[in-house]
């Protein structure tokens, strides 16, 4: 395959990264545009407490480990960021990186369109690049008038823009009770975030803060302000579905013995006061965590909420007022200065919208299961031999090849897996796809990814009913994602380097360094 095709990755987070990384490997010349000023996607504007919630033994690149000046098993931030640039400056990343340079549409442009919706392998050939398929990546760059844009015309494109950026997801309200009719200020965690941390700390100084959310950013955020505020001025924490919390000292175990979902229940019980402040969970913690919605507690959140710094209202639904917020079934007003939504991000319109062609937004939005892989396996946990089945998140997740669709071809989608250990699993398909751009392999049939699909979205909804769309594979099930993966490439499968190791020591990040 002629490295003379030009890769376009958008986007310089950790996917941007990985893609470029093993796209230079492999002799291609790759542009990463950027549309901030740097690197590390939401590690570079993230809230001051925030850290690591999967342990960094997890969460590092296969060749290139934490320094060992980072002795925490959870790094803050601060440190990953750092952590990010010492690897874009080890393998000469920085040159690729086209900064403040925001992609506002890419689109397919090929001889004959007719000829693409007839085709039975993908792109035509089941090969990367098209001898008569191009994308157009249209960029605008900062300072330039607002009306000048720039295309370049590639061969394939790496979509990087990230999930948890950029398009908050912010509820509808009915007419005159949204953030309108209140005299305070409403924004998104993403908002608060980008500021710098003294800003921050202004802004809510001695205010009346609510918090909208129980996701990590929720309770993070929550606990970040009840710290600085204290009882004077408490912070309250509004949430719909409480979600069983761990605290970081036990975030390895609870992965490990995730199957023994009663033993961690009884356990979180009995060091948190879940059952005082009717705080434990409808669903079981097995459900939670093979749904990948993992949080790590701050060490300090219920000690906050003792003291009287941190109220928690769990409520169905909400409104505002001039004065604050209405409660469901309160008849007095919450009194607020500042309601900060932590209420997630629309990842996957972002994705949709990156397309001009309706087809292939329709592609992104309609299909429940978009990106090729296979479903049907079980693998082994030999640590505690019990056989596992794995269940799969069926839209945008990221499990075997989980990076192409079988409808839009020369290009990859990286950054929308549902993972604990997120970083190894796009490191593995970044090699994937730089191997694929090679021509190392080819894709199979059109009708037969999509055959795979229906097949594996019609298990998953008799199997798994309401929570079908969200699930994913623990670390310690990995392994058989990264076997397909290896196989595909042509890379020996097992990666220890004897036998009782191979049954008994876990797999991680560093054992797929020579997969290349």
């Amino acid at each position: 395959m002629g490295t003379d095709k030009r890769i376009a990755i958008i986007g310089a987070g950790i996917s941007g990264l990985l893609a470029c990384k093993y796209a230079l490997e492999k002799g291609f010349s790759p542009m990463v545009f950027e549309a901030r000023s740097g690197i590390g996607g939401v590690w570079s504007q993230t809230l001051e407490s925030t850290k690591l919630q999967t342990p960094k033994d997890f969460y590092q690149f296969s060749d290139f480990p934490w320094p060992r000046a980072v002795r925490e098993s959870f790094p803050d931030h601060k440190q990953v960021l750092d952590y990010l640039q010492a690897y874009t400056a080890h393998f000469n990343i920085l040159p690729w990186i086209k900064f403040n340079t925001k992609v506002t549409c890419i689109d397919y442009v090929t001889s004959s369109t007719e000829d693409m919706l007839s085709w039975d392998l993908w792109g035509g050939t089941g090969q990367p690049f098209s001898p008569s398929g191009k994308w157009n990546v249209t960029v605008k760059c900062d300072g330039s008038p607002s009306d000048s844009t720039q295309v370049y015309q590639v061969d394939f494109v790496i979509v990087c823009i990230g999930k948890h950026s950029d398009l908050p997801n912010i509820p509808d309200f009915p007419l005159n009770k949204g953030p309108q009719v209140f005299d305070g200020k409403v924004l998104h965690s993403m908002d608060y975030a980008a500021m710098d941390d003294d800003l921050a700390a202004e802004l809510i100084k001695e205010k009346r803060v609510a918090v909208i959310g129980f996701q990590k950013s929720a309770v993070d955020l929550a606990a970040e302000v009840a710290n600085k505020n204290g009882a004077r001025h408490p912070c309250t924490l509004v949430f719909r579905t409480v979600h069983w919390t761990v605290p970081e000292n036990y975030f390895n175990l609870s992965l490990e013995l995730w199957i023994f979902s009663t033993v961690i229940e009884c356990y979180l019980k009995c060091i948190y006061p879940l059952k005082k402040y009717n705080m434990v969970p409808n669903h079981s913690f097995f459900k939670q965590i093979s749904s990948c919605m993992f949080t790590v507690l701050p060490a300090n959140f219920y000690d906050r909420v003792k003291d009287g710094s941190l109220f928690l209202k769990k409520s169905q639904t909400f409104s505002f007022c001039k004065s604050g917020l209405m409660i469901e079934g309160e008849s007095r007003p919450l009194l607020s200065d500042i309601v900060i939504f932590a209420t997630g991000y629309r990842g996957d319109e972002k994705l949709k919208t990156i397309f001009k062609s309706t087809f292939f937004q329709k592609c992104i939005a309609e299909s429940s299961v978009p990106f090729y892989r296979y479903y049907f396996f079980v693998s082994s946990s030999f640590q505690l031999g019990i056989y596992f089945l794995v269940e799969k998140n069926d839209r945008f997740t990221y499990r075997f090849r989980e990076c192409i669709h079988p409808r839009i071809p020369q290009l990859a989608i990286l950054g929308y897996a549902d993972s604990p250990a997120i970083l190894h699993s796009t490191e593995m398909r970044s090699k994937w796809i730089a191997n694929f751009l090679s021509g190392n392999f080819k894709l199979p049939a059109i009708s037969k990814m999509e055959e795979d699909v229906k097949e594996w979205e019609i298990c998953k909804r008799n199997e798994v009913k309401e929570s079908y769309r969200r699930s994913c594979v623990s670390p310690s099930l990995q392994i058989y994602c990264n076997d397909q993966l290896c196989k595909d490439m042509g890379c020996n499968s097992t990666r220890k380097n004897w036998f009782l190791a191979e049954v008994f020591v876990a797999y991680g990040p560093k054992d797929y360094k020579s997969v290349s």
